[in-house]
This record gives structure tokens, sequence and C-alpha cells, in this order.
């Protein structure tokens, strides 16, 4: 396989990020997270909603992954395609993923229309998305690499020369280590400890 094909890093946001836009009396707040699983986003979407209780609507989108492949845009009783999709707009523009933009929207008695919802969502997320610290993350594999003492030694080279960081250690007349390999490096790993007598490699 060719690894130079393989895109194993993207960008996603370091810590939770803030923003904020006001129109006609609406404030619309918008609040970005970190998040790698949908289970995250289910909790964090419940407890800003317990949180603002008296909001009108709690809309939000999302993007998971290193492929960016699992994503969703939530209305919440905003009219279709004027709050989720703006805001999936703004996480998409700016390339991101594992990522959760919920804006948080206190109706101000006038209604502010289609086009204006959408600079609404659109620009409190932007706000959110600028204040926040953007990181690149590195997707991976990881492994549980089983062998005897006498290995030791040409494990430890490629773990050196391939620059793995060595986890959960357990050195004895049989000895483990578990490591995270990133995706273009996969094959290589897997070609090198395969080469080590009496390796055992194990994804988990």
């Amino acid at each position: 396989m060719d690894t130079s094909t393989i895109q194993d890093s993207y960008k996603s946001i370091a810590a939770e990020a803030k923003g904020l836009f006001k129109d006609n009396g609406s404030r619309f707040i918008a609040h970005a997270y970190p998040v790698e699983t949908e289970e995250e986003v289910k909790e964090i979407v419940a407890s800003l909603k317990k949180e603002y209780y008296d909001a009108r609507h709690h809309v939000y989108a999302y993007r998971l992954g290193y492929k960016g492949d699992k994503f969703r845009a939530n209305d919440d009783g905003e009219p279709s395609g004027s709050s989720g999709r703006p805001v999936l707009g703004q996480i998409d523009s700016n390339n991101l993923s594992d990522i959760l933009v919920v804006v948080i929207r206190y109706f101000g008695g006038i209604k502010l229309g289609i086009p204006g919802l959408i600079r609404a969502y659109k620009t409190s997320t932007a706000d959110a998305l600028a204040n926040a610290e953007i990181v690149e993350k590195i997707a991976s594999k990881r492994y549980k690499v089983t062998f005897g003492y006498m290995s030791m030694n040409s494990v430890m080279k490629v773990f050196k020369d391939m620059g793995l960081e060595q986890k959960n250690q357990k050195f004895d007349m049989e000895c483990s280590l578990e490591t995270n390999v990133r995706l273009s490096l996969v094959d290589s790993f897997l070609e090198r400890m395969g080469d080590v007598e009496g390796c055992n490699i194990d994804e988990i």
C-alpha cells in the first residue's frame, strides 16, 4: 500500500469555546466542544438543555472521526435548514472534526425570518470557533504487542526507529506493551514487528 495516500491528520479544537450573537432582542449563545463519540454529544446536549432550561431552542451540529463521516445537524424546532445546517456549515468551512457546536437561542419577541436565522446561527458559531484553539489530531490504531524476553531488543529497536510511545509495559519471561500507531505507519509497523521472532500483535 502507498502510505503517502493515507490521510491520518485532521483538525479539531483543544477545549470548549463560546460565541455570542444578538439580533432584535434574540440572543444566540454558541458553545463548541471537542468530542469523539455520539454518547458525548448526547450528554453535553442534555446538560445544556438543563442549564439553559428557559431558552427557546437548543440547536446543534457535530462531525466526528478523522474522515468526518459521522455528522448531524438538528434544528430543534426552528424552520428546517435555518439553523442546524448553518452551524454544520461553519464546522465544515473550518475543516474541523471531532467537534460539537450547540447554539442556545433566547427569543427576543421579534421573528427574524429564515435569512435572519441563518445569519444568526452562522455568526454565533463562527464567533465560538474564532475563540477556539485549533489543534491537529492524528488518527491511529492501538496495538498490544506480546513477545518473549529474548526478543526485547528487536522490539525496542522497532519502537525507537518509529518513535512509538510505550504504554502498559510488562517485562518478565513473557513481555507485553501497548502503543498507538498512526494510520500512515500501520503497514510498516506490522511488517517490521512480523519479522521479530515469537512476537504477537493484537489490535485493541
